[in-house]
Formats: structure tokens, C-alpha cells, sequence
């Protein structure tokens, strides 16, 4: 590995936290998305509601001010409760939020939303004759589900699910205003310090790029999977 002025080892160690940031987050959105989509497609009008309101507020609000406002906000949460405590229990905690936990949070918790419109996309896709023709053979709902509607919804999810992981994979660079060390931050400091971007940044655009080349290779396997006894269409 080239050393970068002796910033080589540092800007590998950012690549892999904005890796593990990433598919952390991409785990958490796809959970948020999985229940947001079941709760606009509830026939319980609270649970309809409240994720339509958080899918316009996530898409209304810039995503580097719902990190700021979730960081710097949390912070500020927690201290409050954490004095409370103090004060009426005489219980004297401090917790610290966490940068990479709370980057982990806001980008689960922004691309959930996103993850919520494309996964309830995918489930309206689903040919209801073939569900209902899995519990005609006596199958249950969670069979029914394993069996014939998620691997039907993937198949429709995927490219949007795709989509969502390239933008996601590029919002991890907002980490880096909230003091989190990843490949970026390490980049910023490394030129100021030597008054030579392009020495790290254009490294830190090639290691973007490598990620998102074996993203785009992983997920076109996953369709080819999906795609089997639809003739790939």
C-alpha cells in the first residue's frame, strides 16, 4: 500500500470504519424499511400515519441536518435525563454518544424512510392469486412469506434496494462533520496539514468507486438469483 506522506495506514483504517458504517446502517435502514412498509400497508390508521410522517419528514429535512440535530440533540437528550436522574434519584451516570453509533443511527434512521417506500413497492408488486393459492395448499402465513412472498418482493426490491445502497454508501462521508475518523476526515486533516488534496482525495474517490464496483457486482448476482424461473425479465 502506497504511504501517503505516512497517512496510508490512517486512510485504511478510515476505509474500514466508513465500510462497517455502512453495512451497519444498511442493516438498521433495511429493518426500519421492512416495518415501514408493513405499517403503510397496516389497516391501522395510527401506524399509517405515523410512517407517513416520518417518510415526509426524512424526505423534507437535508441529511447533514438530521446528523447534526441527532448528534449534537442526542447529546444534549441524554444529558438531561442523565441529570434528572441526578437530581430526583441521586443516580450519577454519564453516557457518551458515540460518533459511529450515532452516524450508524442517522443513516439507518434516514434510509429506513427510502427503504420503506421501495420495500412497500415491491410487496404491492406481489400477485396475490399466488399467496392466496399457498394457503389453499394449507400452508401458514409465515411459510406463505418465507416461501412465496419475500423472494417475489426481493425480486422487486433489489434494483431500488441497490439504489438506496449507493446513496447510503456515499452519505457515510457526512460522518466526518461529526468527528467520526473515516477515510474522509483522514483525507481533510491529511491536506491541511501537506497542502496536497488530490494526494488523498483522489485515493479516497478510488476506494468510493472499488466499493461500489463489488456493490454493483453482488447485487447483480443477487437479481440473477431472484430473476431464476422469471426468464429474467
Amino acid at each position: 500500500m502506497l504511504d501517503l506522506q505516512g497517512y496510508g495506514p490512517r486512510l485504511l483504517e478510515g476505509a474500514g470504519v466508513t465500510v462497517q458504517l455502512a453495512l451497519l446502517s444498511l442493516i438498521l435502514a433495511i429493518v426500519l424499511g421492512l416495518l415501514t412498509a408493513s405499517a403503510k400497508m397496516s389497516r391501522n390508521w395510527l401506524l399509517r400515519r405515523s410512517a407517513t410522517v416520518y417518510t415526509t419528514v426524512i424526505r423534507g429535512v437535508p441529511d447533514l441536518v438530521l446528523m447534526m440535530l441527532l448528534f449534537f440533540g442526542g447529546q444534549i437528550g441524554v444529558n438531561a435525563i442523565s441529570d434528572m436522574l441526578y437530581d430526583r434519584y441521586d443516580i450519577d451516570i454519564y453516557i457518551n454518544f458515540n460518533a459511529f453509533a450515532a452516524g450508524v443511527i442517522t443513516i439507518g434512521f434516514i434510509f429506513g424512510a427510502y427503504m420503506g417506500e421501495t420495500f412497500r413497492g415491491a410487496f404491492m408488486a406481489v400477485d396475490n392469486g399466488q399467496i392466496e393459492a399457498g394457503k389453499a395448499y394449507g400452508m401458514s402465513n409465515a411459510l406463505v412469506f418465507r416461501r412465496i412472498r419475500f423472494p417475489q418482493m426481493m425480486r422487486h426490491a433489489l434494483p431500488g434496494l441497490s439504489n438506496n445502497w449507493m446513496v447510503l454508501l456515499k452519505t457515510t462521508a457526512l460522518v466526518s462533520v461529526i468527528g467520526l475518523t473515516d477515510m474522509v476526515r483522514v483525507a481533510a486533516e491529511a491536506s491541511r496539514a501537506t497542502h496536497e488534496p488530490f494526494v488523498f482525495l483522489i485515493p479516497v474517490a478510488a476506494a468510493y468507486l472499488l466499493i461500489a464496483s463489488v456493490s454493483e457486482w453482488v447485487f447483480a448476482r443477487l437479481q440473477k438469483r431472484y430473476d431464476i424461473g422469471f426468464g429474467g425479465q
